[in-house]
């Protein structure tokens, strides 16, 4: 072979060389790159839903009472929420208490102009007790028709009076009667502590659940009894579809 084309036929075999070198390099490092757990997929962290709810001091806490000892924030607990408590201690759908606010005023005030949540639970109707069945039942009717405006893709749900013990009045039996009625005429699911008997028998007797459960005010719930109000509502929450709105 001539001197000029032996030349020429090195020159060819080192580039082949170096063209097989960098594609073999390039192939590895992509597929390092690939196999690179950094580069992985990352899982997405599942969001936990925003609960608000709006009620008197058994959702807020009673006098010296700090809302995250209550059975709101006991329910969020234990189905990972992230809740946002509203409300006031006696207050409720038409009762004002100490502030001069009821329910919807609250609502305005304290959760409405917040983004939409996943769920809006309101429990109330104990402190109604002096105000007509039908005038309570057509305050909550109000109350969640207002909801409903302002988060139309929020779930609502209605929980009815709650009592120191297994011996309700008749008023506030019939509250509970008049809001169940409500959340049904509204399409929104109503739990019911009174019929479902949370609370049984009577402290000051000692009988029942109540000494275990309710304070020596024989109306709120004890640490203890704030933590059986939540795994009643966490349970009946499962049961209707709710503990993951």
């Amino acid at each position: 072979m001539e001197p000029g084309l032996r030349r020429r036929a090195v020159r060819c075999a080192a580039a082949a060389v170096v063209l097989l070198a960098l594609a073999g390099c390039g192939g590895t490092e992509r597929r390092a790159r690939a196999e690179s757990p950094s580069r992985a997929p990352k899982r997405q962290a599942a969001r936990a839903p925003v609960v608000m709810f709006l009620g008197d001091s058994y959702t807020t806490g009673k006098l010296g009472q700090i809302p995250e000892q209550t059975y709101a924030a006991e329910t969020a607990r234990l189905l990972g929420w992230q809740p946002i408590i509203g409300g006031y201690r006696r207050t409720g759908f038409i009762a004002k208490g100490q502030i001069g606010k009821n329910f919807a005023q609250l609502f305005t005030e304290q959760l409405a102009w917040r983004p939409a949540p996943d769920l809006v639970i309101v429990s109330g109707g104990h402190n109604d007790r002096r105000y007509s069945a039908q005038a309570v039942g057509e305050a909550a009717r109000q109350l969640l028709g207002g909801v409903h405006r302002q988060w139309s893709t929020a779930r609502l749900l209605l929980i009815g009076p709650l009592w120191g013990g297994g011996d309700p009045p008749k008023a506030v039996t019939a509250i509970r009667d008049a809001m169940g009625e409500v959340a049904a005429e509204s399409q929104v699911p109503f739990i019911d502590p009174l019929g479902e008997q949370w609370i049984t028998g009577d402290r000051d007797k000692g009988t029942g659940n109540a000494p275990q459960y309710i304070l020596p005010d024989g109306t709120h719930p004890t640490t203890a009894g704030a933590r059986h109000i939540a795994e009643r509502l966490a349970a009946d929450l499962r049961t209707r579809g709710l503990a993951r709105p």
